[in-house]
């Protein structure tokens, strides 16, 4: 890994003022992480919006770890030697990132830190009267710090074993969909349910962001939220997986290693599915 050195401070302060700008949770901690190591990445930021509130507001992982891996993501693929090493940095910085979340959290689930079903009117309409809403801000206030921090630590991180090969699930699916080295590298922390977490399909939701920063691109200003074709890629799933969203249940089987899931996706596994989403 190419060396860095950036001293380590007490980490931003303006997290709840970057979330009411941008707007969505993911995006927020894409643009929190992702500057502290380069330049701004307006475009995927966007798309990243689509990730909000556990993917398309399902519910599932918080949107501050999607846009978090994506930004730790976007620094492996500038640092690292290569594909091999990114994948490794990406999925363990990502594994990392989590680690400080669920000590601040107790759980990655989005429904279950807003208590929120983002799907119903009512229960939004319940979330905002409430003022559940606000925790979201001081969350992104108390975990900001810890996130940049815990980025930087890892991504210095010099003595690390790297895997002859490494693979990606979520890379797979965004080399099939045309996406630039660095985008694959930028996804490659989502293998196996978010940091081989065995949640929600880490692959499903770099078909959905990939899909997000085509739209994007077209339709300038516009919320990635309000994109139909991740809406359709997020269907297309549902079928495919008799509505099954997590990881260990769709492989029958958890991830220890980068190996064991290099070694999964070598063998063919989940292929069928990550030819549905590349053509969703």
């Amino acid at each position: 890994m190419k060396s860095t050195t950036q001293e380590v401070t007490m980490g931003p302060k303006d997290a709840r003022k970057v979330f009411r700008k941008l707007g969505t949770c993911s995006r927020t901690f894409f643009h929190i992480v992702n500057r502290e190591f380069g330049p701004p990445k307006e475009l995927e930021e966007r798309a990243a919006d689509a990730l909000a509130g556990g993917i398309l507001q399902e519910g599932h992982q918080c949107g501050m770890l999607w846009g978090a891996s994506l930004a730790v993501g976007a620094e492996a693929y500038r640092t690292c030697n290569d594909q091999n090493e990114a994948i490794t940095v990406a999925i363990i910085a990502t594994q990392s990132l989590m680690n400080s979340f669920t000590k601040n959290e107790h759980t990655i689930n989005c429904r279950d830190i807003t208590h929120c079903d983002f799907k119903s009117k009512w229960s939004f309409a319940k979330y905002m009267v409430s003022g559940r809403f606000l925790y979201c801000f001081k969350m992104a206030d108390k975990w900001a710090p810890d996130a940049v921090a815990t980025a930087r630590e890892e991504l210095a991180r010099t003595n690390r074993n790297v895997p002859a090969v490494a693979m990606s699930c979520a890379t797979e699916v965004a080399r099939k969909m045309g996406a630039t080295d660095e985008e694959m590298i930028m996804v490659a922390g989502f293998a196996g349910g978010l940091g081989l977490s065995g949640a929600a399909c880490g692959a499903l939701s770099a078909a959905i962001w990939m899909k997000s920063l085509a739209w994007c691109k077209e339709a300038a200003k516009k919320m990635a939220l309000k994109n139909p074709e991740a809406k359709n890629t997020l269907e297309t799933f549902y079928k495919a997986t008799d509505a099954n969203i997590h990881c260990d249940v769709i492989t029958e089987t958890s991830f220890s290693t980068i190996e064991e899931h290099t070694l999964f996706i070598k063998n063919g596994g989940c292929a069928k599915l990550i030819n549905v989403l590349s053509t969703s």
